[in-house]
């Protein structure tokens, strides 16, 4: 085995496939907010949210990838434009759920479909076969990284 060293580790056989995904994540990442910005919101948060009966801060994080201290400045911003509200969980009275208000529901349903035409612009310029290709190999890569 190969010693990595700072020398070597731009050469090895995965960093073509590591810098092609996070260019992929970032042209994504843009593109998606573009689309956010170009409808006048930039709320993305509450589509988590959409169509569930609510979620706690830690499904919101493992959905999200925010942290929990980000999350809960985050909530509390959500919570002040009266898009979400919490409510402690009737089963776990530790557990707080977070979950969309009227308004918040209102913004989803509005939203949320503009949010996919503007994707589907993109995703459609691929052939069915290249997107279950991609979804596929993207599996491959997380289920890689999931493995213990």
């Amino acid at each position: 085995m190969v010693e990595i060293t700072s020398k070597n580790a731009a050469r090895q056989t995965f960093m073509p496939l590591m810098r092609e995904l996070v260019r992929a994540y970032q042209a994504f990442s843009h593109y998606s907010a573009d689309g956010f910005r170009l409808s006048g919101s930039s709320l993305t948060q509450p589509f988590t949210l959409g169509n569930t009966e609510g979620m706690t801060f830690k499904e919101i994080g493992d959905k999200t990838l925010i942290t929990k201290g980000t999350l809960t400045g985050i909530i509390d911003r959500l919570e002040g434009k009266k898009l979400v509200k919490r409510r402690t969980d009737k089963q776990d009275r530790r557990r707080i759920m977070v979950r969309l208000t009227r308004r918040g529901e209102r913004l989803f349903d509005t939203e949320f479909p503009r949010q996919i035409i503007w994707m589907k612009k993109k995703f459609s310029q691929l052939s069915k076969k290249d997107r279950d290709e991609a979804i596929r190999v993207l599996g491959l890569i997380r289920e890689a990284f999931e493995a213990e």
